[in-house]
């Protein structure tokens, strides 16, 4: 009975949120992330079809390439010991940054994240279970966000979770367009390299040199926090890009000034 309440509650949220339109048309294409390389620290491009999909459904994965403005980004599916001193950093230098966390994140990490809220940071959302949204149907994919969403206003009060990064990149449109209508903003990145295997760490001046050749204007960062490398580098990283020109900025400033680019009068 329990199982067949919940199955018609998810059916209701469906439907408010769609009205009768039906979720079935939506392209079921699977697609995973990525962008378009490009050296001397020039911004990047991503795939045409991943542009007209993010334009579409309201998605970001680089900022506003005339002003050399860097958004730092972290992905928090587990915790390996690293992320206060990341937010020991963070915090000394004046450096906003969101951090898209998991179900057990939420569940191991409880106070790292009153932490990153306490510190004005963004905390996003990264799913529950960390599944490929697209694989999931459309019921499991709101409880994959919801419950994320539910457990952070819990521990920290904040009742706002306003952008999302997809697990392992991967998504479609449907995956696109179902969490935009749930009020998220699809974050994916123009700078990254592979720092997440945690037995393949290769030192700071590794993380430094792979980030600094990476960064450009309007760069938002994806960094993985389980790195000891990046969180050796950071500071470093943080002091060299600010001698650069650059200005680390959050997401939320990013949405504000497009918000602003939108309005129908000059500024």
């Amino acid at each position: 009975m329990k199982h067949l309440i919940s199955v018609l509650c998810m059916s209701v949220c469906i439907t408010l949120v769609f009205g009768s339109f039906p979720l079935t048309a939506f392209a079921e294409q699977s697609y995973n992330w990525s962008y378009i390389p490009a050296k001397n620290n020039v911004p990047v491009k991503t795939e045409t079809i991943y542009q007209e999909l993010l334009d579409k459904t309201g998605g970001i994965f680089i900022g506003n390439t005339g002003q050399k403005h860097l958004y730092v980004t972290f992905d928090n599916g587990y915790e390996n010991g690293y992320t206060e001193e990341v937010l020991n950093v963070l915090k000394a230098k004046k450096v906003p940054a969101t951090f898209f966390v998991t179900g057990h994140y939420l569940e191991t990490a409880p106070d790292l994240v009153k932490r990153m809220v306490a510190e004005g940071h963004i905390v996003g959302n990264h799913s529950w279970h960390h599944p490929s949204l697209p694989t999931v149907g459309d019921g499991k994919l709101i409880e994959e966000l919801d419950k994320v969403k539910k457990k952070f206003t819990e521990l920290t009060g904040v009742k706002e979770m306003n952008y999302l990064r997809a697990p392992r990149g991967e998504f479609s449109e449907r995956s696109l367009t179902l969490s935009n209508k749930l009020g998220y903003t699809n974050v994916f990145w123009s700078m990254a390299y592979k720092d997440w295997d945690v037995n393949a760490q290769k030192g700071g001046e590794y993380a430094y040199n792979n980030i600094m050749k990476r960064i450009h204007p309007g760069a938002i960062m994806l960094i993985h926090s389980v790195s000891s490398d990046n969180a050796e580098a950071l500071p470093r990283v943080i002091d060299e890009a600010r001698k650069l020109g650059y200005e680390f900025k959050s997401l939320d400033d990013l949405m504000f000034e497009r918000q602003m680019e939108q309005l129908p009068f000059p500024r």
